[in-house]
């Protein structure tokens, strides 16, 4: 029976990740900043399930991971679902900063924190959501395009150590398209919206199949392939 860890598990994918964690037998520590969302999640399975509240932007929020890995007994898999989003085309400064906050700190916060763990341990498997907006800066979404281009490096920064130091510590990157959740909830309407299921059935085949990175799905697999293509000077005149 392995011990998952999943941030972010109150909803969206980190969510629907868990319940399929469940339905497999695993026993899950979960963690977010609304830990009473995290009640029905343990309700599914009150023996396998242990909750702890964690909010990434929190200074001590690394010694409340590792409080909920004690409570846990250990960890083999942590995964990381945990952050925001919003266009800013008027580059509005709380957004910007607010996104820096969770999705930078925080992130570094959290994956270095299970990256420590598993160092001392001498192995584990780090698996995170980032997005295929690391691939190009996104003119409407500055600082979450940013933000998770910093993710995508610093996972494939984290795994080059981890090899130079001889650590059995695996990484994937999940960097899926647009999906149905509460995050891109709004008044612009996502094109090539995915389905959250679906989704989460193919985040756990890459886990299961050790992907260093996995782009989801099929159809935004081609589409950065492309937009890497582009040139710089193209790719400032394009509309989004």
């Amino acid at each position: 029976m392995k011990n998952v860890v999943i941030i972010g598990a109150s909803s969206g994918m980190g969510l629907e990740v868990a319940k399929l964690y469940l339905e497999r037998g695993y026993r899950l520590g979960v963690g977010a900043r609304r830990e009473d969302r995290l009640q029905a999640l343990q309700q599914l399975a009150p023996d396998r399930v242990v909750t702890q509240a964690i909010d990434v932007t929190d200074a001590d929020a690394g010694e409340r991971l590792r409080e909920l890995i004690d409570k846990m007994g250990g960890m083999d898999l942590f995964f990381y679902s945990s952050g925001i989003g919003k266009q800013n085309r008027l580059l509005a400064a709380d957004i910007e900063l607010n996104t820096m906050n969770t999705n930078a700190l925080g992130f570094a916060r959290m994956i270095g924190e299970a990256y420590r763990y598993f160092a001392e341990r001498g192995e584990g498997h780090i698996a995170a959501i980032t997005s295929i907006a690391g691939t190009k800066g996104l003119g409407p979404a500055p600082s979450y395009s940013a933000t998770k281009a910093l993710q995508n490096n610093y996972l494939q920064a984290l795994e080059q150590q981890a090899h130079a130091r001889g650590l059995n510590i695996r990484f994937t990157d999940i960097r899926p398209g647009f999906v149905d959740t509460d995050l891109l909830n709004g008044d612009f309407r996502y094109p090539m919206m995915l389905k959250p299921g679906k989704v989460a059935r193919q985040i756990v085949g890459a886990i299961d199949r050790k992907r260093h990175v996995a782009v989801l799905d099929w159809k935004y697999a081609l589409l950065t392939a492309l937009w890497r293509r582009v040139p710089r000077c193209v790719w400032r005149c394009v509309k989004l």
